[in-house]
């Protein structure tokens, strides 16, 4: 799989869940929360057609990266696959629509309302009085109660990855009728709407040995428009069936087959014609596409051969040239014309799909280790964000796609989605200067033995590998970025772009040395304006940054010091840059090049080193073995929840360790973690997202992790499958999903330019 997604959704499921304009600087009450969202920077695409329309019948193949581990969605190990299935077999109380926001699911519940917030939050559920479950049992307040107890973390017998929200709830009691179940919290929870979405049945829910292994491998009991067939571990199949207790729409589909296909082998799949929908990289979209647009090579037969054959040892005979020659270039031919016959089946089966596209509801962030070195300072780590051009970055990424290159605004949200708001401003745009005052007043100037450093081994943790064409040069995995060799008598751009700079960070020096300290903002009034090295100077009352930082004027630069490298204390400004070296991953590692070169502009050297995928994020990102990585986090419907643990402050450990939840940078704040929890206690929906916001400006300004781009979702899909495709952030529709009657066509979708 693509490391850009880097298997987060599973991670953060563990714990608790993997775009033009001027920043705009956030006014938290300037506007209404619609007008903030915005809408979704891409639609989704999946052939939309109405149910009649739509055949009734028929299999629809579609790959997963692998077969679930577990089918307990609750577990550690739970992965995109087992929320396919979950989707498609269980209850949900509420879904994501196509702007990202909760709504109701009908097929299970008639209404959801707080009906009293003193003493204590009360929620009614009113259920739908046809779900049952595929024994014939009413869904019902047994399965919440159930379900509420395995999850609360109460007994640790069961071993769930996750409680938040579970852990709030009282007691949870029949209402009126077996239809209504009262949920009782004992302190306010303002994302009641993530709960029991799925909902498993009490006979789940109801032991930990049905909690911890009995849903592992199978799902006796299941309410959805699928049940669960079979799981074929051999094969890589599971096979889902029309769910014949179901009450709502019936499944168009006879069977939903998810085959494991992992993503370096999706290519093979379709060409072999093994699926009919899959998730695909951007070189195999540019296959499809040219596919389509582009006739098959010729298709000699076998007798075009022969003909060729006896052609070509008649002339020998008559040339009198020697016939083993003639032979030779036969089987050449012959190859060659295999080849072709290959390439046209290939182009033949590939005409018959196409690319559906849209942007995926997660995000692409650079990540800072503040947990030591350069980066534990955060006037470093603000430079690095001032140094980064984000809006080049989502051009890189998402322009050749054609789809929109807007840089994400938010880690909490994306637009959208209600809690959403471009918060990006509080830190500031690029700005090089900027960026090269915050490092002089960090005590980072130029000069300092940096050429004879000793370079590492390896240069982040364990799994350190040898570069590949395209990493640059070394023999060690690690391509030092401004250490290229360069012909003399030549200076390159970046070096001109150094040399200029030397004199306006010797200004931005003197200019926050002239002003000295000013009396400190609010905390509010500065989340509220971008943060510059000059601001800081003036804000933090620091001139001239650590002790001895700055040598006398006139004082030369230590011998082999290298022109615009950055030093202290006799150490070079140089950054550990990890990046996964797997197939999929070429445009991250393309963004991380680029992403060098940037740095490299104010004097910040990087050592790039591309590692394992299977190594990348276990022994490197959750063991903090990095200065700076690129992965992706998904957006939620219900940040207060589930992004808490991501930006929370990291706190010692009973053992001494440092506990970091899901926070990887391991930056945090005491005032990020009191947002959080007062947004997730506010039951009024607006003051809550409005205190969401506020957190996030407090992040930007941590300068922990810097957003990039959403991320891209292409989908190969059958020409003639309908309501299934790039999803977006809506949640799927299974029963929907199917393929498109004779002569029928789906309605007008997003272009395919």
């Amino acid at each position: 799989m693509s490391h850009d997604g880097i298997g987060l959704r599973a991670v953060m499921r563990s714990v608790a869940f993997l775009t033009a304009g001027a920043l705009a600087v956030p006014a938290l009450a300037a506007c209404s929360a619609e007008d903030r969202a915005g809408r979704p920077l891409a639609g989704q695409d999946i052939a939309p057609a109405s149910r009649d329309r739509v055949a009734d019948g028929g299999t629809l193949r579609w790959a997963v990266d692998a077969v679930p581990e577990t089918l307990n969605t609750f577990q550690a190990d739970a992965d995109a696959a087992t929320s396919r299935i979950a989707g498609a077999v269980l209850p949900a109380m509420y879904r994501t629509d196509a702007m990202g926001r909760p709504v109701r699911n009908a097929d299970f519940l008639e209404s959801a309302k707080v009906v009293d917030r003193e003493p204590k939050q009360v929620v009614l559920y009113k259920l739908n009085q046809q779900a049952v479950w595929s024994d014939g049992r009413e869904i019902g307040a047994a399965d919440f109660t159930a379900q509420w107890r395995a999850l609360s973390g109460k007994d640790t017998a069961y071993w769930t990855a996750r409680n938040a929200g579970y852990d709030r709830i009282e007691k949870i009691e029949r209402g009126a009728s077996n239809l209504e179940v009262r949920v009782t919290f004992s302190r306010p929870y303002a994302d009641w709407k993530s709960l029991f979405s799925p909902l498993y049945p009490k006979e789940v829910m109801g032991t930990p040995d049905t909690f911890n292994d009995g849903a592992r491998r199978k799902l006796k009991v299941t309410a959805g428009p699928f049940a669960l067939k079979k799981i074929d571990r051999q094969d890589g199949d599971i096979t889902l069936t029309r769910n014949p207790r179901w009450w709502g729409s019936p499944a168009k589909l006879s069977e939903l087959v998810l085959r494991a296909v992992p993503r370096d082998q999706r290519a093979a799949a379709l060409d072999a014609d093994k699926v009919d929908l899959a998730e695909i990289d951007p070189e195999e979209a540019r296959r499809i596409t040219r596919a389509a647009t582009k006739g098959s090579a010729p298709h000699q037969g076998p007798g075009a051969a022969a003909g060729t054959a006896e052609a070509l040892r008649s002339r020998a005979a008559a040339d009198g040239s020697d016939e083993k020659a003639a032979d030779k270039e036969i089987r050449a031919r012959e190859k060659q014309r295999r080849a072709l016959a290959k390439y046209a089946d290939r182009q033949s089966v590939l005409r018959g799909f196409e690319v559906r596209k849209s942007l995926e509801p997660s995000f692409t962030q650079l990540a800072l280790n503040g947990a030591e070195g350069p980066l534990a300072d955060e006037r470093v780590r603000r430079a690095v964000a001032r140094a980064i051009d984000r809006e080049e970055l989502a051009r890189i990424v998402l322009k050749p796609l054609g789809l929109p290159a807007v840089p994400v605004g938010s880690h909490l949200a994306l637009s959208g989605q209600l809690a959403y708001a471009d918060s990006s401003g509080t830190l500031g745009g690029q700005d090089t200067a900027e960026a090269r005052a915050l490092l002089a007043d960090a005590g980072w100037v130029p000069g300092g033995p940096v050429k004879e450093q000793q370079k590492p081994d390896k240069a982040a943790g364990s799994e350190g590998q040898k570069p590949d064409a395209e990493s640059g040069t070394g023999d060690d995995g690690t391509y030092i970025v401004g250490e290229d060799d360069k012909p003399a008598g030549r200076v390159s751009e970046g070096e001109r772009e150094r040399q200029a700079g030397r004199e306006r960070t010797k200004d931005s020096e003197d200019h926050a040395q002239k002003h000295g300290k000013e009396e400190r903002r609010t905390a509010d009034d500065q989340a509220a304006r971008p943060l510059d090295g000059r601001r800081y100077v003036r804000e933090h009352g620091r001139q001239g940054g650590a002790p001895g930082a700055y040598a006398p004027k006139g004082t030369a630069a230590p011998a082999g010091a290298a022109a615009g490298a950055l030093a202290k204390d006799g150490k070079p400004l140089t950054l550990r840059f990890v990046l996964p070296s797997g197939p999929g991953s070429e445009s991250l590692r393309a963004v991380g090049a680029r992403i060098a070169r940037m740095l490299d502009r104010v004097g910040i050297r990087t050592e790039i080193s591309k590692v394992s995928d299977g190594s990348y994020f276990k022994d490197h990102i959750a063991s903090g073995q990095y200065d700076l990585a690129l992965y992706s986090w998904p957006a939620s419907a219900f940040p207060a929840t589930d992004a808490r643990p991501i930006y929370a402050k990291p706190v010692p450990a009973a053992d001494g360790s440092l506990n970091v939840e899901q926070n990887y940078t391991r930056v945090g704040t005491d005032q990020v973690d009191q947002l959080f929890d007062q947004a997730i206690a506010e039951l009024d929906e607006g003051e809550s997202r409005d205190l969401v916001r506020k957190a996030d400006s407090r992040i930007w300004a941590a300068a922990g992790s810097i957003p990039l781009y959403q991320r891209p979702q292409l989908t190969a899909a059958r020409l003639n499958l309908a309501n299934a495709g790039a999803f977006g952030f809506q949640t799927p529709h299974y029963e929907d999903m199917g393929f498109l009657k004779k002569g029928a066509k789906p309605a007008p979708g997003p272009s395919k330019s």
